[in-house]
């Protein structure tokens, strides 16, 4: 008998369909040679202290740093998850075969992985690997299963993040508590990604109390209707700029150079402002040179999880576990695919499937509307779907792909899953749209300020010449209109009406306007989620953001309970959509001097190692050893400390 094992109940019983087995038995179903059983997420956890030795049950910093010589996992102490492993155990030990059809991540390999240990498991295992639970693609997975070797870099990865996370968890909260809270009935809470996180909080906090705003007065001129800003070379942008030339060009890649690179001219008081104005008030203004440069915009990224929580936070004022969920629910409904991912690509043979994923859609109908219709129906006409390198790529694929619909009809979705399909659905037609056209002018002129010395100004207006994929959003609610992910195009400096001649001149009418220095702003679920993934580094470009996810903090999947966590545990709230540090969140990062603790771009580096275990180009049992001895030395470290003023409880 073959047994397969699902991570819960309704994937369990797709699965048990399409295999014939029908027969219901208590905790699984069975039919044409296979047993179909399932979890309910974690069967298993790691044990706590005192089952490793008794004198782990009591408190005390003379026990730390606690490290036990081997990790052993025990059930969770629940009837029903006892019950259903038991039937869970038996059906294994009989097994011929076992097949993992657990959720196809880090994570989902660990949960099943555990569960066939403490079923003390003999038999083969062979694994399914999915990416959505359509029939097709469940169908497509048994006929490619994988001897369960092939995931052993997974299941290693995930196990030492496990064993990590304990390690960390146990022995920081531990110190913290007995050396700050001691007496009180209050644990400081310290975790690997959770403190890092909660530090990025409070440092932008800091930054917003400590804001001293800063005032200038920026110059400007009114010329034939047209506003232009006084500008001047930024040498300073420009040195930075040859300088990433050359180091592109040392790893053999070529760079233009930007060349000449300005910025506005900032005069530090109103009355130098006011003496420059006086001074090229009455001369006149002489347009030195109108360039128009024709460029493209592709179309929009598809979404991993991160950018879609971003996105449905902005749009749809989501938080992150929300959208998540949402996600999540879509998946089983079967209507999208594998929501838990950091990629925004897909491998080149998924292409072949698309016309049928795009009929899928033309058919889907809202509320008696089909609002995917006229949008796909330029795609058809029996030419093939443009292929762009920046769509498929299976050297930005490992284990699953972007977020995409499975082309499975939709059907009684709720309001919210309805707007977060959208989303999806609007990003995956737009790939294949042609690219958006338009249309740059810059003018820039002159005023004479003296013989010598002239003030240059500029204008620059874009014009869209042909839309290309925006049509695909053009069409949307105002709700999730726009691109769909949260680098959003900025067309919005409109067309300049004039046309301007190179040479001509004439007067103008100049202007000072005080400006503002403006402090941070508090970082929302979408700008804390963005910090996380690139360890706390501020990245619009999405190529660099993509070079940084290797030392995100976090994964995809798990940043979302991240920030409920700190949440629950009063270190951070939510107020409106702004995320902000409690005073005991404050108070707990303000403890902490070991930079390592609450140091995004340090653990960002753990992550990376964690994802190299995941290739096998790192040693599991080098990285376990690693975190021993950073354990050790944390402990050392805060006991020596000079104990700081008292934790209070708020």
């Amino acid at each position: 008998m073959i047994v397969c094992i699902a991570e819960k109940p309704s994937v369990a019983r797709e699965i048990a369909h399409i295999l014939g087995a029908n027969s219901k038995k208590d905790g699984y179903m069975e039919g044409g040679g296979y047993q179909v059983t399932w979890t309910f997420g974690h069967l298993c956890e790691l044990k706590e202290p005192h089952e490793y030795t008794p004198v782990w049950k009591t408190w005390s910093l003379g026990q730390l740093p606690m490290i036990p010589p081997r990790f052993g996992i025990k059930l969770k102490q629940d009837k029903g998850i006892e019950k259903q492993f038991h039937i869970i155990e038996g059906l294994m030990q009989k097994a011929d075969e076992i097949i993992n059809c657990g959720d196809a991540g880090q994570e989902g390999e660990l949960i099943q992985r555990w569960v066939m240990q403490k079923a003390g498991a003999k038999c083969p295992v062979k694994r399914l690997w999915v990416n959505s639970l359509t029939e097709e693609a469940i169908r497509e997975g048994f006929r490619t299963l994988k001897d369960q070797s092939a995931y052993q870099g997974l299941y290693e990865a995930g196990l030492m993040r496990a064993i990590g996370d304990w390690l960390l968890g146990m022995n920081a909260t531990r110190l913290y508590t007995q050396k700050y809270a001691a007496g009180k009935r209050q644990t400081l809470s310290v975790g690997r990604v959770q403190t890092p996180t909660l530090a990025l909080v409070v440092t932008r906090w800091r930054e917003i109390e400590n804001f001293v705003p800063k005032q200038s007065w920026t110059l400007s001129t009114l010329y034939r209707n047209t506003k232009f800003n006084a500008i001047e070379r930024d040498e300073e942008a420009e040195a930075e700029d040859e300088a990433n030339v050359r180091a592109a060009a040392e790893k053999g890649k070529k760079q233009k150079p930007k060349g000449i690179i300005y910025k506005p001219i900032e005069y530090a008081t109103e009355a130098e402002g006011k003496s420059v104005i006086e001074s090229i008030r009455e001369k006149p203004f002489t347009v030195l040179s109108v360039e128009k440069k024709k460029g493209t915009e592709a179309p929009p990224r598809l979404y991993d999880l991160t950018s879609l929580q971003v996105q449905c936070n902005k749009k749809l004022g989501l938080s992150a576990e929300q959208t998540l969920s949402i996600i999540q629910s879509l998946y089983e409904k079967k209507v999208t695919t594998y929501p838990r991912v950091d990629t925004t690509f897909l491998p080149d043979d998924v292409y072949h499937k698309c016309p049928q994923t795009m009929n899928g859609l033309y058919q889907t109908k809202f509320s008696g509307t089909a609002p995917y219709a006229d949008l796909i129906r330029p795609l058809g006409g029996g030419k093939p779907l443009r292929k762009s390198k920046k769509v498929f790529d299976n050297s930005k694929v490992t284990d699953h792909h972007a977020i995409i619909p499975t082309g499975i009809i939709p059907q009684n979705l709720t309001e919210l899953e309805q707007r977060v399909f959208d989303l999806v659905a609007r990003a995956f037609i737009a790939a294949f749209y042609d690219d958006c056209k338009f249309e740059t002018t810059t003018v820039l002129g002159e005023v004479q300020k003296d013989e010598k010395n002239s003030i240059i100004f500029r204008t620059t207006g874009k014009v869209i010449v042909e839309e290309g994929w925006r049509v695909v959003f053009a069409s949307a609610k105002t709700s999730t209109e726009g691109r769909a992910d949260d680098q959003e195009a900025s067309l919005s400096q409109g067309d300049i009406e004039e046309s301007f001649v190179k040479g001509e001149s004439g007067p103008h009418v100049p202007t000072l306007s005080e400006k503002w220095t403006t402090p941070p702003k508090p970082y929302t679920d979408a700008t804390l989620l963005r910090a996380m993934e690139t360890a706390g580094r501020t990245v619009e470009d999405e190529e660099l953001r993509d070079a940084l996810k290797e030392n995100g903090i976090g994964r995809p999947s798990t940043r979302a309970a991240i920030i409920e966590t700190l949440i629950r545990r009063n270190y951070i709230r939510r107020e409106r959509s702004s995320l902000r540090p409690t005073p005991t969140g404050i108070e707990l990062i303000d403890l902490i001097h070991e930079e390592l603790l609450k140091s995004a771009e340090l653990t960002g580096r753990w992550e990376k190692k964690l994802r190299q275990i995941e290739r096998h180009e790192y040693e599991a049992k080098t990285f376990l050893d690693e975190l021993k001895q950073m354990v050790s030395d944390i402990v050392i470290s805060v006991l020596r400390e000079q104990k700081a003023p008292h934790h209070e409880e708020n």
